[in-house]
């Protein structure tokens, strides 16, 4: 648990450290265009938004290898705490012989289509066509289509006369 926490501690961290740059030049960008607005008294809100987008743009584009290589050896540390240092763990590993003394995946399947008895004679019997019982054969009903199904893409076209 100990390194979920520490994990997620460096994530906040690497987050604010590529983050922060930007936002720092976004917000240096629009006091440096507001107080020209001031002095110019040109009230118009989208002539701050160029200068934002370009500055911003450009502190991605000075920044963007340390950016990657921040990314890259986050992924890569977590990786390795995920493949490596958990499962040396003996806190977090099952034993070996944990599916000995213990069915995973009892009650997700269905128990009963294994035991049939159908199941069993085509088992045992393999290579031969299973048999169909005219019961289950008379079970079989087209499926419901509707009040009043629409046509299929040839039969519109032989009602537009395409």
């Amino acid at each position: 648990m100990d390194y979920l926490v520490e994990y997620i501690a460096r994530g906040f961290y690497t987050m604010l450290t590529i983050s922060m740059p930007c936002v720092l030049v976004a917000a240096g960008v629009g006091l440096i265009v507001g107080i020209l607005q001031a002095v110019t008294q040109v009230q118009e809100q989208t002539i701050a938004a160029a200068p934002k987008i370009i500055g911003v743009f450009l502190t991605i584009v000075a920044l963007g290898l340390l950016y990657i290589q921040m990314l890259t050896q986050y992924i890569t540390d977590g990786l390795n705490v995920a493949f490596n240092v958990i499962p040396k763990s003996e806190n977090y590993v099952l034993p070996p012989d944990y599916y000995k003394h213990s069915r995973p995946f009892a009650g997700e399947m269905n128990d009963k289509f294994s035991t049939s008895d159908k199941t069993k004679e085509i088992m045992k019997n393999q290579g031969k066509l299973p048999w169909v019982d005219r019961a289950e054969k008379s079970k079989y009903t087209p499926s419901y289509q509707g009040g009043n199904p629409r046509p299929n893409l040839i039969e519109t076209n032989k009602i537009l006369g395409r």
